[in-house]
C-alpha cells in the first residue's frame, strides 16, 4: 500500500503549496536560528577578545609613555644641573696653581718668581675658556662697535681717528657667537681747536708794543 502524503494546512507536504514555494517543513526554521546565534555569539566573544587585548595594548602603551616623559624630565634635569661639570673639571687644576703661588707668596718667595707664577696661572686660565668657546673681544685700537663695546668716555686725540678705541677699562667676552659682556672702554674724538674770540667777533691776539 502507498502511504498519502501528509498534509498541513491543507497542502501536501514537500510539494509546492499556493505560492510555490516547497515548504520545508516547520522543524527547520528553529534550527537555523540556533545555528545564527551560536554563530553570532562567537563572533561577539572573538570581538570581546580583540576589544580587551587593543585595550590592554593601549594601557601598556601609556604606561610607556609616561615612563618615558618621566626618563626624559630627570634627564633634563640632571643635564641643567652638571652642565658645567666640563668646565669646572678643567679650572680645578688652574686653582691648583693659583694656591700655589699664595703659598710660595706667603713662604717669602715673592718678586718676579711670584708674578711669573700668577702669568702662567692667568695664561692657563684663558686656555680652559678658549677650549670652551670664550674669546676676548679686540678692542684697542678699533673702531668702536655698539655691539661688542660700551664707551664710557671720550679722550681728545690728533692721532686717532674720532670713535677709535684708545682705552680699555674691562675686557669683552664671547662665548662662540654670543656677547657674554662688552668692553668697557674710552673713546677718542677730534681735540677743540676753536680759538677764542673776543666780542667783536674777531680773533683775539696778544699787543703789540712798538
Amino acid at each position: 500500500m502507498e502511504s498519502n502524503p501528509k498534509k498541513v494546512n491543507g497542502e501536501v507536504d514537500g510539494e509546492p503549496n499556493e505560492r510555490g514555494v516547497v515548504d520545508s517543513g516547520p522543524a527547520e526554521e528553529p534550527a537555523q536560528q540556533e545555528a545564527e546565534l551560536l554563530r553570532l555569539q562567537q563572533q561577539l566573544e572573538l570581538k570581546e577578545q580583540e576589544a580587551k587585548s587593543n585595550y590592554d595594548r593601549f594601557l601598556r602603551q601609556a604606561a610607556e609613555l609616561e615612563n618615558f616623559k618621566k626618563r626624559i624630565a630627570r634627564e633634563r634635569d640632571e643635564a641643567i644641573r652638571f652642565a658645567n661639570e666640563y668646565l669646572i673639571k678643567d679650572l680645578l687644576p688652574v686653582i691648583d696653581n693659583l694656591e700655589r703661588a699664595i703659598v710660595h707668596a706667603k713662604g717669602g718667595d715673592g718678586g718676579k718668581p711670584l708674578v711669573e707664577g700668577v702669568e702662567m696661572v692667568l695664561k692657563g686660565f684663558f686656555d680652559v675658556l678658549t677650549r670652551h668657546g670664550v674669546v676676548q673681544v679686540s678692542a684697542v685700537g678699533q673702531p668702536f662697535d655698539p655691539v661688542k663695546h660700551e664707551a664710557m668716555a671720550q679722550m681728545e686725540s690728533d692721532k686717532q681717528l674720532p670713535n677709535t678705541v684708545m682705552e680699555e677699562h674691562h675686557k669683552g667676552y664671547l662665548l662662540h657667537d654670543r656677547l657674554l659682556r662688552p668692553a668697557l672702554v674710552s673713546i677718542a674724538k677730534a681735540p677743540d681747536t676753536k680759538e677764542k674770540k673776543n666780542g667783536g667777533g674777531e680773533v683775539e691776539k696778544g699787543s703789540d708794543d712798538d
